[in-house]
């Protein structure tokens, strides 16, 4: 079963609160997502860390309702220079 990305969203922000979150739906399937997400959490965190916050927000989900999600994370500082 698909997942939405509305309720991708809301599980990234029930766990990580600051996050600015920006989904899109690659296929149009609801099946393989690529998200952005900015948080203060991600402070002094490697990559691979910050990465773990998400799924965890995920709650087990991922490889399951959720088939694929391209994740780039980024902490607000460079977001800004992103930008």
């Amino acid at each position: 079963m698909a997942m939405a990305s509305e309720e991708i969203e809301k599980l990234i922000k029930e766990s990580l609160p600051d996050a600015q979150v920006t989904i899109d739906d690659l296929r149009g399937d609801g099946d393989h997502y690529a998200a952005l997400v900015v948080s203060a959490e991600f402070e002094g965190k490697s990559r691979v860390q910050q990465h773990q916050l998400v799924y965890q927000a995920l709650q087990g989900r991922m490889g399951n309702e959720l088939h694929a999600l391209a994740l780039n994370t980024r902490t607000p500082a460079q977001a800004q220079e992103n930008a």
